[in-house]
């Protein structure tokens, strides 16, 4: 993430001076892009291979420009096997993105997932504007005042769908002490999340019976950079021994369900 107390002067001059091709940029769009007033920085995509000694992540930057528009700028940043060293590169729209994947890792699917809104061509080299965009733009740029100090992170995430994922999540939870709205409404910021299961298994419940509990953390990488995670207990220590999805706010509040599960005849 990049500092929350850097200028957005700062900010554009470091991402274009480690950009190994920014002298590529239409000039008409680096023109309009110096008169920035705000900016925000998300992450896209991500991509990590091990096995194949390969990293790659596609970073969006937005600008509020000084005419009221807004333009975003894409960053691959990557490092190839037997390069510890990181490289990056900018474009202007996705087609040259999908160009610099093909070239460097050999596959169309560098390319985002989902569409993104700038296409190349755009006159006098500053991207056209659609009413999803604006949207899009305006959303990046309400996170101007991020959190002073977001966690380092180190784990992956998928970029794609978290906001529905998180509803999906609470929705299909039934117990009555689940998160309510206000975690609801910062969820609706999520731009990435990651799936991790904590434990799974089976515990022997007081009356005798078997039953199998699983947990897992959903992790959130809100607009502001920080992070929210759900805990999702998913178990058959009922009655009739149906499946039974539980969502709670912390680990421990998580385990402490799990266990009183096992207590309950």
């Amino acid at each position: 993430m990049s500092d929350p107390y850097e200028t957005t002067e700062a900010h554009l001059e470091r991402l274009l001076g480690r950009a190994l091709n920014s002298f590529d940029l239409p000039d008409p769009l680096v023109e309009r892009l110096v008169t920035a007033l705000a900016h925000s920085s998300s992450l896209y995509t991500t991509h990590h291979s091990p096995s194949a000694g390969q990293w790659r992540e596609t970073h969006r930057h937005t600008y509020l420009l000084s005419d009221g528009a807004t333009a975003s700028l894409w960053e691959l940043a990557y490092r190839l096997k037997g390069d510890g060293g990181t490289r990056y590169e900018v474009f202007a729209c996705r087609e040259e993105l999908a160009l610099a994947g093909a070239r460097l890792f050999g596959e169309a699917a560098a390319e985002p997932a989902h569409p993104l809104p700038e296409p190349c061509g755009a006159e006098d080299g500053v991207p056209d504007r659609y009413g999803d965009a604006v949207e899009e733009d305006l959303a990046l740029l309400s996170a101007l005042f991020a959190a002073p100090d977001p966690r380092e992170r180190h784990r992956e995430y998928t970029a794609e769908g978290s906001a529905d994922h998180a509803r999906r999540v609470l929705r299909r939870a039934e117990n009555t002490d689940r998160p309510g709205p206000e975690a609801a409404a910062l969820l609706r910021t999520a731009y990435a999340h990651r799936i991790t299961q904590a434990f799974g298994g089976r515990q022997s419940l007081a009356d005798g019976r078997d039953a199998g509990f699983s947990l897992y953390e959903h992790a959130f990488v809100l607009l502001d950079g920080s992070e929210l995670s759900l805990w999702e207990v998913e178990h058959t220590a009922t009655p009739d021994g149906r499946h039974m999805c539980e969502v709670y706010g912390s680990e421990s509040a998580a385990r402490g369900a799990m266990e009183l599960r096992t207590r309950v005849r």
